[in-house]
């Protein structure tokens, strides 16, 4: 659909340069903040995926990374008085709960009235060189599982009445794919369309280290959608309230 489409690289996340997950956290923060409503607005973090399966496991443990505030402003207004209201679903997946999540957090939406909603989930790289090192920022929603060809409920403006902002970290590559880029690094170019029907097509692959690299980046974007909601926030501060 028509939108803002960002892809920010974090490669240099994954080879443990000096400073890179400040830079990283800010640079999402900072693409993040200009698509987010009036600062006092309300927003509802959504992190969509199954914790139980490692490579989209990226939604929930972000929104594990997300400070929360919609509870404290009422509990404590005399301390968090000036923060937004935030709150934080992980709605599972349907396999697991026998309810589509974009039903989940249709309800809460229209049970807790947030003004937007941000919605973290895993995604299927179409270049291997991007798998676990990119994040990619849309302000037009997002369809879970259609990138493994499972599509689910559509969380959009149509389907829950108010902007969502979804972010997403490629984390599998499917064996066409993975194909095409091999036969293509060693100068023989080819279209993953014309090996889809090929043993393994159906293959869906991750890195080895992919654990380690899901805890990275969910650290990344829990903090980094934190900082850009909260902007009166310091990294410093976050991982004292956060960790």
């Amino acid at each position: 659909p028509e939108g803002v489409y960002h892809t920010l690289d974090l490669a240099g996340l994954s080879r443990r340069e000096e400073k890179a997950f400040p830079r990283a956290v800010n640079a999402l923060a900072g693409l993040l903040r200009p698509l987010l409503p009036p600062e006092r607005e309300g927003v509802l973090v959504v992190g969509l995926g199954n914790r139980a399966i490692t490579p989209d496991a990226v939604g929930p443990k972000a929104a594990d990374r997300t400070f929360v505030t919609r509870h404290l402003i009422d509990m404590a207004p005399e301390h968090f008085g000036d923060f937004r209201p935030v709150s934080a679903l992980a709605a599972g997946v349907l396999g697991t709960t026998g309810i589509e999540s974009g039903e989940i957090v249709q309800a809460v939406c229209a049970k807790t009235g947030p003004k937007a909603v941000i919605a973290i989930d895993a995604l299927a790289a179409r270049r291997v060189e991007r798998l676990c090192a990119t994040v990619q920022l849309c302000d037009s929603g997002i369809a879970p599982g259609s990138g493994v060809g499972n599509h689910r409920f559509a969380l959009n403006r149509e389907s829950l009445g108010v902007p969502v902002i979804a972010l997403g970290v490629p984390t599998v590559v499917d064996g066409a794919t993975l194909c095409a880029d091999l036969l293509e690094e060693a100068g023989q170019p080819s279209d993953p369309q014309a090996l889809s029907g090929a043993p393994g097509a159906t293959l869906i692959v991750t890195p080895r280290d992919i654990d380690q690299r899901v805890e990275d980046m969910a650290k990344v974007i829990g903090y980094a959608v934190s900082l850009a909601l909260q902007p009166g926030l310091e990294l410093e501060d976050l991982e004292a309230l956060v960790e």
